[in-house]
């Protein structure tokens, strides 16, 4: 389950610090080394303040590493839903932002010699039921002034009903763009740590005192500000983690024996079809994204990914998989994305989150808004991107409907396993929870290695499920995902499954 663009890469940049070199204070800490972190940090870096990037992992290995990289205002249909529910302003704040995102992204990487490739961008309705989404999506763009057409037809090999073509937009390695923001990061005198986890952050006369795991053990730092550009955020205050969905989808690249699709096409009806190509070594991989799902909450997500590689081998014959990879992301109940301080009127922690799968446009906005607000100059736009707004009630009846879910998740997850009772089998690769409600234990085998664990998240009690596909425990609460051994991939958790002896 390794990215194209993770592939074949060293785990550890010699840049990336070593533990020892953690210091006792920084201006600035930001948790987390996807693009809305280390962008960040380089803005702030280059205003002359100190700032410490911390990463759990490494660089880029959650969702900027696992994106489909689509550097594209016409984004599926995500205007006309912002449009509808929350009006001409903010839609056009929302589209402001990712323009200006898109276009510091764009200048940067044509400066620091990061390929780039410049296509047209589709969303297109591949049946009739797809039509109304697709038209309603030209009619926002027009009316927010984004200079797109309809299409009536397109040359594809699937079906294709119409849809909506914005010319000019761009694709690209986001590794390549993380590895020059590192680059010019660690020039400008900023510091970069990575397999450093954030887990308890407390606030004494205005310094945050963080405490950190780290490979040589726990440690400690202060810091008079701090980001947390982790997907969603790892701290609970301001209830994220109830404001926004979280989902994972799927990716696979394939090499294609006939032409292949240029134009970044995604579908307005489901199940959504993804498509971009990639160079690869003086030729093109064509990606396929799609069999998306909620977190933890789909027994056989395999099922669906099988119909997206079918689907793609029957409209491009002869096309052989090369990659498979996931990734995951984060709807806010509103649809806007919260960039802005955790808690209102607090102007020490910061978040980044809810970018419902268009996270280069948005995490690129997220960081200007983010370094603009610490250092005094807020974008006129970021109006549409904060975190405390009033519109957010018009999202209500979403909320109220998602943690309706995650009560019944919760208590589905303890009750459910009784019926496993004697029959724990779960083969090779595999996993499953069984057992009484009094000792549920988690149980999975993988590459000949068998895992006995708790399988209660400790994030706030869920009971985590298999994920056949990605081969991890998924908490269907609210998305923290662990590896076979328990150890926390993704949060808001920060600790791992205990071991079940």
């Amino acid at each position: 389950m390794t990215s194209l663009w993770l592939a074949n890469r060293i785990e550890t940049s010699p840049d990336s610090g070593r533990a020892e070199d953690l210091p006792e204070h920084a201006d600035v800490v930001v948790a987390g080394a996807g693009i809305t972190g280390l962008m960040t940090a380089l803005l702030l870096a280059r205003a002359g303040r100190q700032v410490l990037v911390l990463e759990a992992r490494t660089v880029g290995a959650c969702a900027t590493g696992n994106t489909t990289a689509k550097i594209s205002l016409l984004q599926a249909t995500q205007l006309s839903k912002i449009l509808a529910k929350q009006g001409k302003d903010l839609a056009a704040g929302y589209l402001a932002g990712n323009r200006a995102g898109q276009d510091w992204l764009l200048a940067f990487c044509a400066a620091s010699g990061v390929p780039v490739q410049r296509e047209d961008a589709y969303s297109f309705a591949q049946s009739e039921h797809g039509v109304a989404a697709a038209r309603a999506e030209f009619e926002a763009c027009r009316a927010l002034g984004l200079q797109a057409t309809w299409e009536a037809h397109a040359d594809t090999p699937f079906d294709y009903h119409g849809g909506v073509r914005l010319e000019e937009q761009a694709q690209f390695d986001p590794m390549l763009f993380l590895d020059a923001l590192r680059a010019e990061l660690c020039a400008s005198g900023g510091q970069l740590l990575e397999h450093t986890r954030v887990q308890h952050v407390s606030s004494r006369h205005r310094i945050l005192r963080l405490r950190l795991d780290t490979p040589r053990g726990h440690a400690e730092l202060r810091a008079a500000q701090l980001v947390l550009a982790t997907g969603v955020p790892v701290l609970d205050r301001g209830g994220y983690f109830a404001r926004v969905k979280p989902s994972r989808s799927y990716c696979m690249a394939f090499e294609v024996p006939g032409d292949i699709t240029r134009p970044m096409m995604i579908s307005t009806d489901s199940p959504t079809r993804s498509l971009r190509y990639a160079p690869a070594n003086g030729s093109r991989l064509l990606l396929v994204g799609g069999a998306g799902h909620t977190v933890g909450r789909e027994k056989h997500p395999g099922e669906a990914l099988a119909e997206l590689e079918s689907w793609t081998v029957r409209h491009y014959p002869g096309a052989v998989r090369t990659h498979l990879w996931s990734a995951q992301d984060y709807a806010s109940v509103d649809e806007l994305p919260y960039v802005g301080t955790l808690l209102p009127d607090s102007e020490t922690i910061y978040v980044a989150t809810g970018f419902n799968k268009w996270g280069m446009t948005n995490g690129a906005a997220a960081a200007l808004a983010l370094s603009g607000r610490i250092l005094g100059a807020r974008p006129d736009w970021d109006r549409a991107f904060t975190t405390w707004r009033t519109g957010e009630l018009r999202g209500l009846p979403a909320a109220m409907a998602a943690n309706l879910a995650v009560g019944f998740h919760l208590a589905k997850g303890w009750i459910t396993p009784t019926a496993r009772l004697g029959r724990g089998r779960y083969g090779n690769d595999g996993g499953v929870v069984s057992g009484p409600p009094w000792h549920l234990q988690a149980q999975c085998q993988v590459d000949g290695v068998e895992h006995r664990l708790s399988p209660v998240c400790p994030h706030l009690g869920g009971i985590v499920t298999w994920n056949e596909v990605d081969r991890a425990w998924e908490c269907p609460l609210h998305g923290s995902r662990f590896a076979p051994d328990g150890s926390v991939l993704e949060g808001p958790a920060t600790r791992g499954l205990t071991a079940d002896n």
